[in-house]
C-alpha cells in the first residue's frame, strides 16, 4: 500500500508566521497527511516565508533552491508574504508551486492569493511552549516602509467566540501562557459588526483564563501600535487579572517629522510616556519592549538624536532594532534623503549599546526578588520565561524539580547573567 502523503513545513519570520505553520500542518495532519520532522522524509515541502526585511527574503530564496536541490522529487509549495510581496522570489527554481498564506486544502494542493482569505484557520496544539493565540491578520495602515499590508492584506478579525474557543482548547491541552498576536493588533474588531475592539477582546480572554486556570495560566500581549494606547486600554489592563506585566511597543522613532514621513504621526511621544507612567499605578514593574527602525529616509542627526534622548528617558528592559532596508513598491523606497549604510549601523548600535544597557539593569532589578513564576520551555538545556518576559536558567542542581515544559515553576533568582537570570524553584530556596 502506498504511504500517507508526508510533509514538512519550514516557517521563517515572526510569531503570526509560525501560527500559519501550525495551522496548515493541524489541517494537513486531519487530511490524512503525516507531517515529518525533515524535508529528506517529506513528499511535499512547504517554506514559509517572510519579507520584513530584504535579508528575510534573500533567506527564502537560498531555501528555496536548496530544498529543491536536496530533494528533488518532493513538491515545493512557497507560501507567507515573501511569496506575495516579491515577484521573483523562486525565478530560477523549477516547479515551485505558490500557496495562500492563510488556507490550504487537505489534499495539499495550491489555492491563489486572495487579499480577502478568511482567517479560518485553528490550532489545538503548538510546538512550542508559550503558544500564539491569533486574532487577526493582515493591516490596513500602511506605514510607507512596510510591505506586509501588500503581503497579508487589509486587516481582517476572527471572530470572539472563534478565539475563546482556540483559547480554551490549548489551555485544556496545558499550555499556561497564550501570547495574544496579530499582524496589527490595535485594528482588530474593525471589519466585525460587533463593536469590539482589543481591549474588549482582551477582557474576554482574561476572563476565560482566570475562570479556567485560575492562578496556573496567564496572557500575554504582542507587539502593540503606541499611538492607539488610550484611557481603555489603560483601564483593560489594570484589571486584567492574568496578563503578563509586558508591553512590546512599535515605537519605531521618537521624532515627529520622521513619524510623520512614516506614515504614523499618530504617535506622539510624549503621550507614549504619560501613558507609561500612568500604567506604574496598575503595574508598579513591567518589562518593557520597542521596535526601533532608525536611517529612516530623511532621518537627520538632529532627528536621530532626539529618538535616543526619548529612549534614554523611557523604561526600556530590551528593544529590538532595525536600520532601514527598502522595500520594493513601498513609498519609503523613492523617498529623497536615503541615509548612507555606514550612517545606518552607528545609529542601530548606538540603540542596541543603549538597550543592552537597560535589558541588564532590568535582569539585575529583577534578581533581588524572592519570587518570579517561569513557563518551563526546554528541559535540555533546562530554561523558562518569567512574567517579566527575561530568560530563566534553572540551576543544573535544580533539574529533578523542573516541572515539564509548558508547566509554570515559581522560581528564585540566585544570579543575575548578561543573557537572563539563574533560578531554582521556590521549594528549594
Amino acid at each position: 500500500m502506498p504511504h500517507a502523503p508526508r510533509f514538512y513545513i519550514h516557517t521563517l519570520g515572526c510569531k503570526v508566521n509560525q501560527y500559519d505553520g501550525q495551522a496548515l500542518s493541524e489541517a494537513w495532519e486531519a487530511g490524512g497527511r503525516v507531517g515529518t520532522a525533515s524535508p529528506d522524509e517529506a513528499d511535499v515541502i512547504v517554506l514559509n516565508t517572510c519579507v520584513v526585511t530584504a535579508g528575510a527574503a534573500a533567506e527564502a530564496r537560498r531555501l528555496a533552491r536548496r530544498f529543491r536541490r536536496e530533494r528533488p522529487q518532493a513538491r515545493l509549495l512557497v507560501t507567507g508574504c515573501a511569496a506575495k510581496a516579491v515577484p521573483d522570489l523562486c525565478d530560477g527554481v523549477d516547479g515551485v508551486e505558490l500557496m495562500s498564506p492563510a488556507r490550504a486544502r487537505a489534499d495539499g494542493s495550491p489555492l491563489p492569493y486572495k487579499e480577502d482569505a478568511p482567517t479560518d484557520c485553528g490550532v489545538t496544539d503548538y510546538p512550542r511552549a508559550r503558544p500564539v493565540l491569533k486574532i487577526q491578520d493582515g493591516c490596513s495602515h500602511r506605514c510607507t516602509y512596510c510591505i506586509v499590508p501588500l503581503a497579508r492584506g487589509a486587516s481582517r478579525s476572527r471572530p470572539l467566540d472563534a478565539v475563546l474557543a482556540e483559547a480554551e482548547a490549548l489551555l485544556t491541552a496545558g499550555f499556561s501562557e497564550l501570547v495574544v498576536s496579530g499582524i496589527n493588533l490595535n485594528q482588530y474588531g474593525r471589519d466585525l459588526d460587533d463593536g469590539r475592539d482589543l481591549w474588549d477582546l482582551l477582557a474576554a480572554v482574561d476572563a476565560l483564563v482566570h475562570a479556567k486556570r485560575p492562578g496556573a495560566a496567564r496572557l500575554r500581549l504582542s507587539s502593540l501600535d503606541p499611538g492607539r494606547l488610550d484611557a481603555k486600554a489603560l483601564d483593560t489592563i489594570a484589571a486584567c487579572r492574568t496578563l503578563c506585566p509586558h508591553l512590546h511597543l512599535s515605537l519605531q522613532s521618537a521624532d515627529p517629522g520622521v513619524l510623520r514621513n512614516m506614515g504614523r504621526a499618530r504617535t506622539r511621544p510624549e503621550a507614549v510616556a504619560a501613558f507609561l507612567k500612568e500604567l506604574r499605578g496598575a503595574w508598579p514593574r513591567f518589562a518593557l519592549g520597542a521596535d526601533i527602525l532608525t536611517g529612516f529616509p530623511g532621518e537627520s542627526s538632529e532627528a536621530f538624536a532626539a529618538t535616543l534622548a526619548f529612549c534614554r528617558e523611557l523604561p526600556l528592559s530590551y528593544a529590538h532594532v532595525f536600520p532601514y532596508s527598502k522595500r520594493p513598491g513601498t513609498p519609503a523606497a523613492a523617498l529623497p534623503g536615503q541615509v548612507a549604510g555606514d550612517e545606518k549601523k552607528a545609529r542601530a548600535k548606538a540603540l542596541r549599546d543603549l538597550a543592552a544597557r537597560r535589558k541588564q539593569a532590568f535582569i539585575q532589578e529583577l534578581a533581588a526578588l524572592p519570587r518570579l513564576e517561569a513557563i518551563v520551555e526546554t528541559l535540555d538545556p533546562p530554561k523558562g520565561t518569567s512574567e517579566y518576559y527575561v530568560d530563566c536558567f534553572f540551576e543544573p542542581a535544580a533539574a529533578r524539580r523542573i516541572p515539564p515544559p509548558k508547566r509554570p515553576a515559581a522560581v528564585r533568582p540566585v544570579a543575575a547573567g548578561r543573557r537572563g537570570l539563574a533560578v531554582v524553584p521556590l521549594e528549594e530556596a
